[in-house]
């Protein structure tokens, strides 16, 4: 990777791919020039999500690393705490955060995490993309699945 890389860095359950995850992975990708992709692990959706995903974290995965756009796609370990979830950003160093505009995350106590840790990243809220239609629990509701 060229050290002019700016790599940008996103999480997702990734759970029934649909449009409006490929719209926050491509939006994401504007920020930068390498683009990461932590796909959660399955006890960790099912702790916060009070239920087991519908596809296994290696098939999530794997469908996460067949985007061209992916530059890298790794699996995130178990966590049961934010700190824990913020690990990974110790090991990869992103310079961008793309936050989808649901995801659940304390913004102050990322950036308190990140100046702890000497991680010099921007954190980015990515817009929805017609989220009437595209929001993981609505596709699901659709296809009876849920």
């Amino acid at each position: 990777m060229d050290k002019r890389s700016i790599k940008v860095i996103c999480f997702g359950t990734f759970d029934f791919f649909h449009p409006g995850h490929l719209f926050y992975l491509k939006e994401a990708k504007k920020f930068g020039n390498y683009l990461i992709v932590v796909v959660a692990n399955d006890k960790t959706v099912e702790r916060i999500k009070g239920k087991k995903p519908y596809f296994e974290q290696k098939e999530r995965l794997k469908l996460i690393k067949s985007l061209k756009i992916v530059d890298k796609a790794v699996l995130a370990k178990e966590a049961k705490t934010q700190d824990e979830m913020f690990e990974i950003l110790k090991k990869e160093k992103p310079k961008v955060i793309a936050l989808g505009y649901d995801q659940r995350v304390d913004e102050k106590a990322l950036n308190e995490w990140l100046k702890k840790n000497k991680i010099n990243a921007r954190i980015v809220r990515i817009k929805p993309y017609k989220q009437e239609s595209f929001k993981s629990s609505k596709v699901k509701k659709a296809l009876g699945v849920d």
